[in-house]
Formats: C-alpha cells, sequence, structure tokens
C-alpha cells in the first residue's frame, strides 16, 4: 500500500524553521521602522527638527505606498511571481533606502532649511524622509508576502499562531528599537549611529529572507509533483484583473480594511509620539522614556501567539477584535485625562494597551484568509495594506502638525543647557481615542456580517 509523500510544511520542524527565518527579517524591518520613534526629543535639541518636520518624516514611510500605489502594485507582482522573487525585492528596496537616510543624517552638505507645504524644515528631514519612503515601501509589501508566505507553509495548520509568533518575534523589534537607540544616540551623540545600526541588521535579515527562499522553493517542488492544487496553479486559478474588482466588491474587506486603518492609525503613529509623550506628560527623563512604550511591543510577545491560540482552537475572532479595539479606545481616553500623570500609571496604561494590540491582529489577519479566496490574497492584503498606509501616512502627520500649532506649552533647557519646546498632549490623545471608539463600531460590524455571510470568524481555525 502506497504512502502519501509528506510536504515540508508537514513537518513542523521545518514549518516552524520557515516561519523563524522569515519572521526574524521582519524583526529587522520593525526594529529599523521605530529606531527614531524615542528620539523625537533627542532630534529636537541636536538636529534641529520641530514636531511638524518630525511627523513629516514619520508620515514619509507611507509616502510612496499611498500616492504612487507602491503596495496595490507589489500585491499584483506578489500574486504574479511569489514569495521568493517579491520578498527579497522587498528586502532590498529596505536596505536602499535606509542607506539614502544614513546618507541624509550623516551628510555635511545638508545645511540649511527649505520651505515645503509652507512650512519650514531641514533639508536633512526632506532626504531622510525620501530613504524612509523608500523603506516603508519594501516594508509594508514585505509584510504583506509574509503573511501569504504564512497562510501556505500553515495551510490545514497552526495559522493564527505562526502568525502570532511571527508578529511577536516582530514586535520585539520595536521593543528592541525603544529600549535600545535612546542609548545608542546619547553615547554617539547623534542619530547616524541608530541608522547604520538598523542598516546592518537589515542586511543581515536579508540573507535569512533568501535562505528561506530556498525551502520555499522546494515546496512549490513537492506541491507539483504531487498535484495539489493551489493558487496560480491552473489557468482557471490564474491571477486576472477581475479578482481586484472582485475584492473590492466584498463588503468583509472594506470592513477589515477600514478596522485595520483605524486601529493601526490609533496604535502606530501613536508610538511614534509615545516617548515624547511620556517626556511631557509624565516628566520622564528623554534618555530613557522609551522605556515605558517598549511594555507595549515586548507585552506582544505573549499575548500574540496566546489570542492566537484561542483563536485556532476556540474560534471568536470576530469577539477578539471588538474586544482589541474597545481596550484600545479606552486606554486612550485616559491619557487624555490630566489626573493620569504618575510613571507607575504610564506603565499600567501600556500594558492594556499592549493587551488591545495583541488581541486584534492575532484576530484579523487570520480571519483575511477565510473571507478571501487564496489567489486573491496577495491582492486583498495589499489593498489592505494601502489602506492602512493611507492612516499611517496621515495621522503622524496631523500628530505633528497639531503639536507644532495647537500644543507648544513652553520651553525647558536641557542638561547640555539646549533648549526643547514642551507640549501638552492631551488633544492628539483625543483624536487617538477617536480612532478607537470607531473601531469599536466597525468591528461589532464584523461580526455582524460574519453571521450573515457565515464567513466562520467565530469558528475555530484548527477542525478537531
Amino acid at each position: 500500500m502506497a504512502t502519501e509523500k509528506k510536504l515540508l510544511r508537514d513537518s513542523p520542524f521545518l514549518r516552524w524553521t520557515s516561519l523563524l527565518l522569515i519572521a526574524l527579517t521582519m524583526f529587522a524591518v520593525y526594529l529599523v521602522n521605530d529606531e527614531f520613534s524615542p528620539l523625537k526629543t533627542f532630534l529636537e535639541v541636536h538636529n534641529g527638527w520641530n514636531s511638524f518636520a518630525y511627523g513629516w518624516f514619520q508620515s514619509s514611510y507611507s509616502l510612496f505606498n499611498v500616492f504612487l500605489f507602491m503596495l496595490i502594485i507589489g500585491g499584483l507582482v506578489l500574486d504574479k511571481l511569489g514569495v521568493r522573487f517579491t520578498g527579497i525585492v522587498s528586502c532590498l528596496l529596505c536596505v536602499i533606502g535606509i542607506g539614502v537616510k544614513y546618507w541624509a543624517m550623516t551628510s555635511a552638505s545638508l545645511t540649511g532649511d527649505m520651505t515645503f507645504f509652507g512650512n519650514e524644515m531641514p533639508k536633512q528631514v526632506f532626504w531622510a524622509s525620501m530613504g524612509f519612503a523608500t523603506f516603508g515601501v519594501g516594508a509594508e509589501v514585505a509584510g504583506v508576502t509574509v503573511t501569504k508566505s504564512i497562510a501556505k507553509w500553515f495551510k490545514g495548520y497552526e495559522m493564527a499562531l505562526a502568525m502570532g509568533v511571527q508578529v511577536a518575534i516582530s514586535r520585539m523589534g520595536q521593543g528592541a528599537a525603544m529600549l535600545l537607540t535612546p542609548s545608542i544616540a546619547e553615547h554617539f551623540g547623534n542619530a547616524g549611529a541608530v541608522v547604520l545600526t538598523g542598516l546592518l541588521l537589515l542586511i543581515f535579515g536579508t540573507l535569512l529572507y533568501i535562505i528561506f527562499t530556498f525551502y520555499d522553493k522546494k515546496l512549490d517542488k513537492q506541491i507539483s509533483a504531487e498535484g495539489i492544487k493551489v493558487a496560480n496553479s491552473s489557468d482557471e486559478d490564474e491571477f486576472k484583473w477581475q479578482d481586484v474588482l472582485d475584492v473590492l466588491k466584498n463588503p468583509a474587506f472594506w470592513m477589515i480594511a477600514f478596522l485595520c486603518v483605524l486601529f493601526y492609525s490609533a496604535v502606530f503613529p501613536f508610538q511614534k509620539y509615545a516617548s515624547d509623550l511620556m517626556v511631557n506628560k509624565f516628566g520622564v527623563n528623554p534618555a530613557v522614556a522609551g522605556q515605558i512604550p517598549s511594555v507595549l511591543p515586548f507585552g506582544c510577545i505573549i499575548l500574540t501567539p496566546l489570542f492566537g491560540t484561542i483563536y485556532d482552537n476556540k474560534g471568536h475572532g470576530a469577539d477578539l477584535m471588538i474586544l482589541g479595539a474597545a481596550i484600545i479606545a479606552t486606554v486612550h481616553i485616559f491619557f487624555a485625562m490630566p489626573f493620569i500623570n504618575k510613571t507607575w500609571m504610564a506603565y499600567i496604561l501600556m500594558a492594556f494597551l499592549g493587551i488591545g494590540f495583541a488581541l486584534l491582529p492575532s484576530a484579523m489577519w487570520p480571519s483575511v484568509a477565510k473571507i478571501i479566496p487564496a489567489k486573491q490574497l496577495g491582492t486583498a492584503m495589499s489593498l489592505t495594506f494601502y489602506i492602512q498606509n493611507i492612516g499611517l501616512w496621515g495621522v503622524p502627520l496631523l500628530i505633528g502638525y497639531v503639536l507644532n500649532k495647537c500644543c507648544i506649552t513652553g520651553s525647558v533647557l536641557t542638561a547640555e543647557g539646549l533648549s526643547r519646546p514642551t507640549y501638552d498632549y492631551t488633544l492628539p490623545s483625543i483624536i487617538f481615542a477617536s480612532f478607537g471608539i470607531i473601531s469599536i463600531i466597525i468591528a461589532i460590524g464584523v461580526k455582524v456580517l460574519d453571521k450573515k455571510k457565515h464567513y466562520g470568524l467565530q469558528v475555530a481555525n484548527i477542525q478537531h
């Protein structure tokens, strides 16, 4: 009696090894993405940036993705050419972008200011932003590629747990950035050393992804040899432009997409300003202000896989999304309250923010794989990430503008005798809270739609 040949993904060791390779790549990407998040005060004091310039820089991450439609193009490339080609190109774009950013932060030729949208900003900010925008293209397409890779390697297995582990390892990169980059900047006296550290990590991450492609190529050969039907394996399943329209006509896609942009707008842009919030609202030393926000990503290391396991075995994906959105909204409401001003309170709020941050994505991304057919998944994920990037572009710029125009309360002298502005973060906190409140409403809508369409969002991923 012939026995069925096992695929690479049927081996727990090999599928989890593959996951580790791509997760470590994303660790480097996430660290670099947030390497300047705890440095707002440092950049204001040492580089002459103001809140608008800082907000412009942070928003530039999504500049090319939004206005040049690079994420949508990346999704089409992913569905056409697969995870190996798309992933390597994405990693290379990350490396090139941070290379440009490093040049901008260390070049002696970039002195003086320039006028941009009626605001003065250093030339250094403009060119660092161009590099960061290039990095943003690679980082976002890499995120889509990794998600599709996990869906491929963990089909029929612990998909939500795997996605949770990947997110957890990526969040470790964010936490490392929050903890380490202020010390690196202070030790070397400039932010260029921080960028160089991130650049070296990205190169290492690119090498790890290349190793993953060898495993993935062998898996594809096995799938082809076994005659297993997968996306793009026949003319009928070949990606067509009609697939884009089909995704856009899906009401569940739009609900998930809007939930995604609002939820992440309440978290990722907040992280860019969280250290400065600690300095101005809680009186924390700027050199260690990143320690409190680091609670958020490090909390996700355990919680995201835990909630993913719950979804895998018990279901209730829509309920997890509702609860996560509710926690996010509540935390930002508390940050807006003037009597919340003790450091221990900040730690508690960040811990709860980490819970909400772990809850919603651990259910949202596996749910996309239930709603969208596999052959359209890359396109759907890219469209979702594109809409998310509109928020990631607009919200940091909005918060920077609001801080610069409405929230400056005075100035103080640093230990070096340099002046830095002080801010009232009440209005930004209210803005973030509003995103969370709307997210609750949409998450409830997702649950209602699931009852009508029977997507199975409340059903366990692992069928026993």
